[in-house]
């Protein structure tokens, strides 16, 4: 988070239009500002959702598999 914020603040003033000649260099700081900020919502949000529904999945298969060979085991 601190990296993203160290970032952002950097490219704040290319994407504010600070400074000579900025207009040229505006949609390049716009790009990035926006880039920092998806990325850092997929990393905060996204990612640990994803992984939360892995788990999920995992659980629920270990339970279907051990369902699927109980019938197998009582049989022996």
């Amino acid at each position: 988070m601190m990296t993203t914020m160290a970032a952002l603040m950097g490219t704040l003033p290319i994407a504010l239009g600070w400074g000579a000649g900025a207009e040229s260099r505006r949609g390049l700081g716009l790009a990035v500002v926006g880039g920092l900020c998806v990325s850092q919502v997929v990393t905060l949000y996204l990612t640990p959702v994803v992984y939360l529904y892995f788990e999920k999945a995992q659980e629920w298969l270990r339970r279907w598999k051990q369902r699927r060979n109980e019938p197998a085991i009582a049989e022996m």
